[in-house]
């Protein structure tokens, strides 16, 4: 029997986790689903990652609501994809902060983003009639850039290019915690359809420069001490470079797309088949992994119409 499309056939509600990875500060976990980051200042709170609904937004705020009630001053986007960004509205913040590089992605493909991850994701897009449309920043930045909540420091920084051009990281340094979105998964199936694998490694070491006490990650438990920290990095290096290694070498030999999807199931299968969302992701990397290692540097836009064509030619 062929696989129901993408995330089509997990319609199972998920177990939220609300986990204090510093003090004041929160990951807000579901299972694999899309994690939000919660930051409590003096004033007031910073949340990163939106959702993809309202709907599963106000989920994150009755976690929030349960430890303060500050209001909601700044709501940071790592990168641009549908299922983090589309539940903005429902935080009424004053700032949205995204990279430039980010912003300009919304611009260019953010519809077909939408579009794209509707039909790979029916669950987390119940009650997307209240979506107002797409999420636009107030604020962006190139590099880094620094917000005081009070006296709290957060650093938002871009450390290099990884599950998007534009990826961002949010860096509280009194408690040395990262929130950094989805160049960081555990347990979880890394989503590298608008990924740059070469550049992958070394941004995980930018990040392994700051030696996290703890981190957010973009999907799976928040991750709390070294163990966890290096566990985590390590298993996502391991994921990027086992996609993209046999990818490459069937590249090099001129063979065919079929032939980098079955080296990649014959590579990463023993290893992460139990991992959330594995089997929707792999078809969307091999594809993405075939393109950067024939020399194509931007990632191409997905479409649904395109999703349906790929899925049939490697997952049907």
């Amino acid at each position: 029997m062929a696989k129901a499309f993408a995330s089509q056939g997990d319609m199972e509600e998920k177990k939220i986790s609300f986990t204090e990875v510093g003090e004041g500060l929160y990951a807000f976990t579901a299972e694999g689903d899309p994690n939000t980051g919660v930051i409590i200042g003096d004033e007031s709170v910073m949340i990163v990652e939106a959702q993809a609904t309202p709907r599963l937004a106000r989920k994150v705020m009755d976690c929030v609501r349960s430890v303060t009630d500050k209001p909601i001053s700044h709501l940071v986007l790592t990168h641009y994809h549908a299922v983090r960004v589309l539940g903005a509205s429902a935080y009424g913040a004053r700032e949205i902060i995204m990279s430039d590089t980010a912003a300009a992605m919304v611009e260019e493909r953010g519809q077909e983003d939408w579009d794209s991850e509707f039909g790979r994701f029916p669950r987390l897009f119940q009650g997307h009639e209240e979506i107002p449309g797409l999420t636009r920043p107030t604020t962006t930045f190139s590099d880094r850039m620094t917000v005081y909540l009070g006296k709290r420091r957060v650093d938002i920084m871009h450390l290099g290019r990884a599950h998007t051009a534009g990826d961002a990281v949010i860096w509280v340094p009194d408690q040395e915690v990262m929130f950094t979105g989805d160049i960081v998964e555990f347990h979880s199936a890394c989503y590298c359809g608008d990924g740059h694998f070469a550049d992958w490694p070394e941004t995980l070491a930018n990040i392994a420069f700051y030696e996290p006490n703890a981190i957010a990650p973009g999907r799976g438990d928040a991750l709390v001490g070294e163990a966890q920290v290096a566990q985590a990095l390590e298993n996502t290096a391991d994921f990027v470079r086992s996609t993209y290694k046999p990818v490459a070498r069937v590249v090099a030999r001129g063979g065919s797309l079929k032939e980098a999807w079955d080296a990649v199931r014959a590579e990463c299968d023993p290893k992460f088949a139990d991992y959330a969302i594995y089997e929707h992701c792999l078809p969307f990397n091999v594809a993405r992994a075939y393109d950067e290692a024939r020399g194509i540097d931007t990632p191409r836009v997905w479409t649904a119409e395109r999703d349906q064509q790929m899925w049939a030619d490697l997952q049907g």
